[in-house]
């Protein structure tokens, strides 16, 4: 997961990286990160979108972009996500959405996994203690595959928001509170504020990274976006039809924790 302790402001694109500047005595390496992390957000900066725009969501979708939000398309935001240490999925990124606003210190990472119609007739029998006991599990597992690619391991803590499903719009949201393994339980801890938006052949992750100190007055972000989200004709949910279009795999629990299990891979 990333914690966002970079203010991001788009208008000033050297007001992020000046927060990460080295001491004189920075190694070659740290120098090296600096200067490709300037280099990604100014890509990113020239490339994208500011609101309020109409961003187009690949073949599926359109999102409202509020103004004093920003756009960053695939590959600007595939080079700013692997400059600052996280491993992309490429088949499923979509874009980064960040805030002008002097004080924003948050990033959304939008993805869209082709995963097929999740079915949620078993979201009325969610169990969030054993749902967050199975995300855990996953973490741990995942904590083997972050270890052998020189990732730091993490560790979830407890839930910031219990899992709300809302059967009518198709939409989910549910929070983790997370921090790195070792660190004291004082330390700034990262979180991660999912938001999902089902649709016929699958699902929008509008993925808020923040921190816990933040997480109180950023998450409104991650729910302004995906409500400003809307399917294209044919593509949403009520448009699934059962003779021709494919099921994914799991339910809306398990699909839940499976999606987890992958994103703390990637993602610190």
């Amino acid at each position: 997961m990333i914690c966002a302790a970079v203010c991001i402001s788009l208008a000033d694109v050297a007001e992020p990286i000046s927060s990460l500047a080295q001491s004189p005595s920075a190694s070659q390496a740290e120098e090296a990160i600096r200067i490709e992390l300037n280099a990604a957000w100014q890509g990113g900066e020239k490339a994208g979108t500011k609101g309020p725009a109409e961003i187009t969501l690949i073949d599926q979708a359109v999102l409202k972009l509020p103004a004093d939000y920003f756009f960053v398309p695939k590959s600007e935001g595939t080079r700013i996500m692997r400059a600052l240490g996280n491993t992309v999925i490429e088949k499923n990124f979509v874009g980064l959405i960040v805030g002008t606003k002097q004080a924003d210190q948050w990033i959304v990472v939008t993805q869209y996994i082709r995963e097929g119609y999740i079915k949620d007739d078993d979201a009325k029998d969610w169990n969030a203690d054993e749902l967050l006991q199975s995300l855990k599990d996953g973490t741990a597992q995942a904590n083997k595959d972050r270890a052998a690619r020189g990732f730091d391991e993490l560790e979830v803590l407890g839930w910031v928001e219990r899992p709300a499903y809302d059967s009518v719009t198709h939409r989910l949201v549910w929070s983790l509170l997370s921090k790195t393994k070792g660190e004291p339980d004082s330390a700034e801890m990262g979180v991660n504020y999912n938001t999902y938006a089902l649709g016929r052949d699958g699902y929008f992750s509008l993925n808020l990274l923040t921190s816990s100190s933040r997480v109180g007055a950023d998450k409104s972000v991650a729910r302004e976006l995906l409500a400003s989200l809307t399917y294209n004709t044919g593509k949403g949910y009520e448009d699934f039809n059962a003779s021709t279009d494919h099921i994914a795999e799991y339910g809306l629990p398990r699909w839940s924790v499976a999606w987890w299990r992958r994103s703390s891979a990637c993602w610190r």
